[in-house]
């Protein structure tokens, strides 16, 4: 909704007082510069000043129905030039008519009559270009305020997207598993799915929630291991270090997972050995470090993976971030590969991170 200057308490307040400054400036200045009298100036200066904020007002409120366009600007100027000649012409009439016996104002009034009507088109132009001014600058804000809320809700939107993507993604690895064991040991299968439903469960009540806490996140990386080490049985050991003062920090939910499951993909790929997957998790000057090592063999390649886990977390933390380096990998000594997620906690966690 479009709002009009003279609606602003503000800008009232500052017109009338000016107005009111204005009358009385006009007035002293006949009073003094022409030798009228106080009666004469102020009936004049009142009049006069009175009607041209008449015409101010009725061109800030038709402004406020009609915007014109750029080519269009002339027709306001015009309108402007139209009503100086109404007021100017009304006032002189009105004007002469009270002060019929003052031969020496009557004069001075047809003398100056030309630069009262100059003086007014140019208050009135100046007055219906402010307005414009005004107008289109709130309609640049509403416009701004529009794109800004169309795309934070496209960015919302696609967050969900990639989080909704990344729970398939488990869920087809995780039944392939089952359908492994059903074959080979129908009881850990049996156990996994139970597991898996209760993973699952957690999943939707949560589904709403974009951040959750450090706390609640390991809470359901402990059920997705416990899942994997079904899968896996002895050759997967879990080492998790949280630090006590990460407990009630805040991520994205749904963000390690993936990166937990990439390691024991990788790990786990091509070897009978048992290896060990280390979670570290710790704060740093505000921001949350989170720290996933697995052993790999440099010299294979796991097949069937399109490395979608990593691009959508990559993804998900520019869109809340605007960060594209908080999401990163390295090679140390042994074969070990290191993923590390940075999650700055500097921001208002009830308005960005909830």
């Amino acid at each position: 909704m479009t709002t009009r200057p003279l609606s602003v308490q503000k800008i009232q307040k500052i017109s009338i007082a000016f107005a009111i400054a204005w009358i009385i400036l006009c007035a002293a200045g006949l009073h003094y510069v022409v030798n009228f009298s106080w009666m004469i100036s102020f009936t004049d200066s009142t009049i006069t000043n009175f009607l041209l904020a008449i015409a101010c007002v009725s061109i800030s409120n038709m402004l406020g129905y009609y915007q014109p366009k750029n080519e269009r600007i002339l027709y306001v100027l015009i309108i402007s030039l139209a009503l100086t000649f109404f007021i100017i012409y009304l006032a002189k009439y009105t004007l002469l008519f009270i002060f019929t016996d003052f031969k020496n104002y009557q004069d001075f009034y047809n003398f100056s009559f030309p630069f009262r009507g100059l003086i007014s088109f140019m208050c009135l132009g100046w007055c219906a270009l402010a307005n414009i001014l005004w107008y289109r600058l709130e309609e640049q804000s509403e416009t701004q305020g529009r794109l800004l809320t169309a795309q934070n809700l496209a960015k919302e939107a696609e967050l969900n997207k990639l989080r909704h993507q990344l729970q398939p993604h488990f869920l087809f690895n995780s039944l392939n598993s089952v359908f492994a064991l059903t074959m080979v040991n129908p009881k850990e299968a049996g156990v996994m799915i139970t597991k898996l439903a209760s993973f699952l469960r957690g999943t939707l009540k949560r589904d709403d929630e974009l951040w959750v806490s450090v706390e609640e996140e390991m809470e359901y990386i402990q059920l997705y291991l416990d899942i994997e080490k079904v899968r896996f049985s002895h050759r997967l050991s879990i080492e998790v270090n949280v630090n006590d003062d990460t407990l009630n920090l805040c991520l994205p939910g749904t963000l390690l997972q993936p990166i937990v499951e990439n390691a024991i993909k990788f790990g786990l790929y091509n070897t009978s050995a048992g290896i060990t997957i280390k979670i570290d998790v710790s704060v740093e000057n505000d921001v949350l470090n989170l720290r996933v090592q697995n052993p790999f063999d440099p010299e294979m390649k796991a097949t069937g993976g399109t490395g979608f886990g990593l691009t959508a977390i990559k993804r998900r933390l520019y869109l809340l971030f605007a960060n594209p380096h908080l999401l990163q990998t390295e090679i140390e000594a042994n074969n070990l590969y290191i993923t590390t997620l940075k999650i700055p906690q500097k921001n208002d966690q009830d308005h960005t991170n909830r």
